[in-house]
């Protein structure tokens, strides 16, 4: 009932319309009537869903049933044995049984490292000739689990054209150079040398807020930046400078970004050492480790779809070789055949950390 409007003392009432009925019927439950509510909605909704569930429960009840009367999987849904089980088996045990831990993982019996993975190889031409048509190519089928082992232990040789006391090695594919050349390319080492230690120095007056120096590299800088053309893009680190004063980048030029004044090329936006030159083919220096390389493969992939006569070069350290970005780089560039020179400095350590903690090979090449 719903009360209309009062008259004097007397209350003039009138029946209400019926509340509109919600019909539910499923044929494992009774017929359920629901009153239309502000919660009628939801609570229709649950009703559904439970219904849902016991028939989605009950099916899966009868197919288990049937898979362990049919496939014989006696472990199904059965208790299982939550006793001790002994840590320590002989040798006999682990290599002529599996056994099913109590969470019923299935543990394979452990299996040395062969010596030489071609020996496997031999093995599983020997075991099964036939091959399957794998994405990316065919492979042989074995019966045997077998751990891969690394690739070979001998390590691949440091190229040299010249002997401990400076002699050029007979049949070594020395290439000469003028006396200009090479005259030239020892002032730019000598000279990178001198800039390092200057600023080096202002660092630690605290004339400019950061640095780092290239000693010990100069000839990396130097060398690979002589044999590239001037249309050749440089990717760099940090220590690369001496590539960018081979290119004609003056001390003037350097002085100005390290300081950041206002000739400065980036008008002090960058942190020192972040040089850059857009004339020289030479990009700006950025502080994340090994970014570089995936931008290096882009560029070089361009360079390719534009059919020009030149390549990308980029440098890393030891370190780099642990980001991500070093094997997303090297991947992308090969996958695309792009013209990519990845050079990488390796002193066996990132900062204070020795390649035995970066990764597993020792073989950074």
């Amino acid at each position: 009932m719903t009360c209309q409007v009062r008259q004097g003392n007397t209350c003039t009432c009138r029946p209400s319309n019926p509340l509109p009925l919600n019909i539910v019927k499923n044929d494992n439950f009774s017929l359920l009537l629901l009153y239309s509510s502000p919660f009628s909605s939801l609570l229709l909704f649950f009703v559904h869903f439970l219904t849902d569930m016991a028939i989605w429960f009950a099916r899966s009840k009868t197919l288990v049933s049937s898979l362990r009367h049919n496939l014989n999987l006696s472990t199904i849904l059965i208790k299982r044995d939550y006793s001790h089980r002994p840590i320590f088996y002989t040798t006999s045990q682990l290599s002529s049984t599996a056994y099913l831990s109590p969470f019923g993982s299935l543990r394979h019996e452990s299996t040395a490292v062969e010596t030489q993975a071609d020996h496997l190889v031999q093995q599983i031409d020997e075991v099964d000739a036939q091959e399957l048509d794998f994405p990316g190519g065919k492979v042989g089928y074995t019966s045997e689990m077998k751990f891969i082992p690394e690739s070979s232990s001998r390590r691949i040789p440091c190229y040299r054209v010249l002997d401990e006391d400076g002699r050029i090695i007979p049949d070594s594919d020395f290439i000469p150079v003028s006396e200009k050349l090479a005259v030239r390319m020892y002032e730019q080492m000598a000279t990178l040398q001198v800039m390092d230690h200057i600023f080096y120095e202002a660092q630690r007056q605290g004339r400019i807020s950061f640095y780092l120096t290239s000693v010990g590299e100069e000839a990396i800088n130097i060398a690979s930046a002589a044999a590239l053309s001037p249309d050749d893009v440089v990717l760099p680190q940090y220590r690369e400078p001496g590539v960018l004063l081979w290119r004609g980048f003056t001390l003037e030029e350097f002085a100005n970004q390290c300081f950041g004044n206002k000739a400065d090329y980036g008008k002090g936006r960058q942190m020192p050492i972040h040089y850059g030159s857009n004339r020289l083919n030479y990009f700006t220096i950025s502080s994340p480790i090994a970014t570089q390389l995936p931008q290096a493969a882009g560029v070089g992939y361009s360079l390719k779809m534009d059919k020009k006569n030149a390549c990308t070069v980029t440098f890393i350290g030891d370190g780099g070789t642990s980001e991500g970005d070093f094997h997303a780089g090297l991947n992308f560039a090969a996958v695309m055949e792009a013209p990519v020179v990845f050079i990488c400095r390796n002193n066996g350590w990132a900062i204070s950390t020795h390649i035995s903690e970066q990764f597993r090979s020792m073989k950074l090449t």
